[in-house]
């Protein structure tokens, strides 16, 4: 961040200042880093003290004043503190107008500083990784590592933009309208990048039409100088061209869709190839132009699309096409729980893992299960372990059977639903208020039936703990040795713990943070 000075900050937020017992000479304070991570060590450090589900951030400054932070910004005084505190009304709202303030600041030193807004039902993350890979061959970027994409990650990462930064990639997240309207205020974006328009969420927007007009916001927030960069092929985002007074750079696969509508494709492809371990190959084409050849080293046709539009920003930010290929073609640095392949032993039993647990809605359950199918040769054991889906509204039963059914349809050998996050010695499970197993068990009795009709050979199993996922995998994967595992479900189903346990080869626990950054509107 800029570096700020204590009164500022308290000016800037209409906070008060509290000292405590001893008066103590803020005239020299400042801050230069603000996390709401009492562990974190720091220097200099703003802690930022949140309400969570689970615990709260004011009983942790005692910690954060051990590693490093000298203030703490608080929504009531914490007796029996020597901390340093700015008390505020809402720390959550304050969090958000001390990230615009370090945005202005930022802004207003005058050197060339670009905010990238990149938004869509799925993908965000994975674009926004393609992204900061070709921006930061250029220029010192900063981008949220994961999916922090609401009303805390955002912020939290704007506050690491300092003097240097060049270029500001913000993945903008929602789960109801206004949210992201909400976060442009406090990052607003010089370009906005809209991927897709599916079903994440479909619970608590009601309809896509609703998921449209969410997303809408982010191209609204546009300057009349900015730049909306919109999927072609999307025929939902394509029409968020009426809802911006900034011009539009197009992407996209298919050209004779944007040729009936009168679109010009900026960028494109051809030739897609898949290798056998489901990463394409593809030719891309700038306004037509074929400029060189990349191997995607990222598993999922539907990166494709993913890289199309984080190459459309480089190309929008003056990066020449002969280098974005050169760069892509080096590798790409994903965030955790992404289509991340490793080899895994258990025990005596290996196999191969996906992990890409991060989270999950119809449109991307349906992608990772292609990426599953994808992967390897034929004779390969694909077992796609599948966990529940959160926020899908009255149709949710539905939606899991429909999963189901597709990981059969695609040619999973073994389908296995988890419907508890966690077991009775893990402590208390996440995503509360969802009926976990039931959704869980919807998945089993889609592929059921698929597989009962299909008159497939497919394996299915419901299981409610992560041991016993463990259990069933080890099994399967024992008598067949060249086993491929997907894991696959919301944040809540707890499957990212597995993928952990893993890859240490110990027990997952599940350490609870003074101050959860939740991802929301999940790939």
């Amino acid at each position: 961040m800029i570096r700020m000075r204590i009164d500022d900050i308290a000016e800037v937020l209409g906070g008060t200042i509290i000292t405590g017992h001893e008066p103590v000479d803020i005239s020299d304070l400042s801050i230069g880093t603000v996390s709401s991570d009492s562990r974190e060590n720091v220097k200099d450090g703003l802690f930022v003290a949140l309400h969570g589900e689970h615990v709260d951030g004011h009983n942790f400054l005692a910690s954060a004043q051990e590693h490093g932070f000298i203030a703490a910004l608080v929504d009531h005084e914490v007796e029996g503190s020597t901390m340093l505190q700015i008390e505020v009304s809402d720390t959550v709202e304050a969090l958000g107008h001390l990230a615009r303030h370090n945005i202005d600041m930022r802004r207003a030193t005058g050197k060339p500083f670009s905010l990238i807004g990149i938004t869509g039902s799925v993908g965000k993350t994975t674009t926004k990784d393609i992204t900061k890979t070709l921006l930061s061959s250029l220029a010192p970027t900063v981008a949220p590592v994961g999916s922090f994409n609401n009303e805390l990650g955002l912020p939290l990462t704007a506050l690491t933009v300092n003097e240097g930064t060049r270029y500001f990639v913000a993945e903008m997240g929602a789960n109801h309208l206004g949210e992201i309207r909400g976060l442009t205020a406090i990052a607003p974006p010089d370009i906005s990048v809209v991927l897709k328009v599916g079903t994440a969420h479909l619970g608590e927007f009601g309809s896509v039409e609703n998921i449209f007009i969410a997303k809408s916001e982010i191209v609204e927030a546009l300057a009349p100088n900015g730049l909306a960069i919109l999927n072609s092929d999307d025929v939902n985002v394509a029409r968020m061209q009426e809802r911006t007074q900034a011009p539009v750079m197009w992407f996209g696969e298919k050209a004779s869709m944007a040729q009936e509508a009168s679109r010009e494709l900026s960028v494109s492809c051809s030739d897609v190839d898949m290798d056998d371990a489901d990463r394409a190959s593809f030719t891309v084409l700038v306004k037509g132009a074929p400029v060189g050849r990349i191997h995607l080293g990222i598993p999922g046709r539907h990166n494709v699309m993913n890289a199309l539009a984080a190459i459309s920003i480089a190309v929008a930010e003056g990066m020449k096409p002969e280098a974005v290929v050169a760069v892509l073609n080096k590798g790409v640095a994903l965030s955790p729980h992404r289509m991340a392949f490793s080899d895994v032993t258990v025990g005596q039993t290996s196999f191969t893992l996906i992990d890409d647990s991060f989270n999950a809605n119809p449109d991307s359950m349906k992608s990772g299960l292609d990426g599953l199918m994808g992967t390897h040769h034929a004779q390969a054991f694909h077992v796609a372990v599948l966990g529940p889906m959160l926020e899908l509204g009255k149709d949710s039963e539905t939606l899991h059977e429909q999963v189901g059914d597709y990981a059969i349809t695609a040619g999973a050998d073994a389908v296995i639903s988890v419907g508890l996050s966690t077991s009775e010695d893990e402590g208390e499970a996440i995503g509360e208020g969802e009926d976990l197993a039931g959704l869980a068990a919807d998945i089993a009795k889609g592929a059921l039936a698929a597989a009962s009709s299909q008159g497939s050979g497919a394996v299915v199993q419901y299981v409610e703990t992560l041991e016993a996922a463990e259990k069933a995998v080890v099994a399967l994967a024992s008598s067949h040795p060249d086993t491929v595992v997907l894991l696959k479900g919301s944040h809540a189903s707890g499957l990212g713990n597995l993928a952990q346990r893993w890859s240490s080869g110990t027990e997952s626990g599940g350490r609870q943070t003074e101050n959860m950054t939740s991802a929301t509107d999940g790939e």
